[in-house]
């Protein structure tokens, strides 16, 4: 193994991001998605047929495409700018000028170290200045963000960065509580742990701010 190969081991065994950008190459969309799907289900045939598995089996006959499938139009569709979505803004007609919360956003993401999946609760809050979202934009940000290769640190950034752009206001907020299978299923195998990750925006960087959040956080909903 050469030293390159030890670093890039080192950083994935250690769940190291690079950059707050996902890593794409200048030519990703040149192809269609069903061109992608289909080099894929060559590649994931490859994959089986190394590792013994009989494809021409019932159960398995059918796995490379729907694997294909899945990593190009579900969990990587959140690379795709197109798949974006829409977020309107809507002026703050009511002044409302308190903190927004929208908690327990489900985050269902996969490690881009292993390609293990990565399931967990996102808690999402900004304060106006001047215009709100509607809150399912919020739950479809993170969603979008989510479904590509990640580290739960940099789709932490890049919903704060995200909501900040659509809103206008540094004062975006964001943590995010998962489990990582890399580390549950695999390697140590500890299925207790869970990985917390937290970005402060603007007032969210003052303590009595960030507290209030945290706070509003540990309320038990209730029906």
């Amino acid at each position: 193994m050469t030293h390159n190969e030890d670093s890039s081991d080192e950083i994935g065994n250690n769940h190291i991001g690079s950059c707050d950008q996902t890593p794409l190459r200048k030519n990703a969309f040149d192809l269609s998605d069903d061109e992608k799907i289909e080099l894929i289900k060559k590649d994931v045939e490859n994959i089986l047929t190394t590792i013994g598995m009989d494809l021409t089996d019932d159960s398995l006959k059918g796995t490379p495409n729907r694997v294909a499938k899945m990593f190009v139009k579900e969990l990587f569709s959140g690379l795709n700018p197109n798949k974006k979505p829409s977020s309107s803004t809507f002026e703050n007609k009511y002044k409302y000028n308190e903190m927004l919360v929208e908690k327990n956003i489900t985050v269902y993401s996969t490690c881009e170290h292993h390609l293990l999946p990565i399931v967990g609760r996102a808690h999402v809050a900004y304060i106006s200045n001047g215009t709100v979202v509607g809150l399912s934009k919020m739950n479809r940000i993170v969603d979008y963000y989510s479904k590509r290769p990640q580290v739960q640190e940099r789709l932490t950034i890049q919903i704060v960065k995200e909501l900040q752009k659509v809103l206008n206001t540094d004062n975006v907020a964001c943590i995010i509580d998962a489990k990582h299978l890399c580390v549950n299923s695999r390697g140590i195998r500890d299925i207790e742990s869970s990985t917390v990750t937290a970005e402060f925006g603007g007032k969210f960087k003052e303590e009595i701010t960030r507290r209030e959040f945290l706070e509003y956080i540990k309320l038990e909903t209730k029906f």
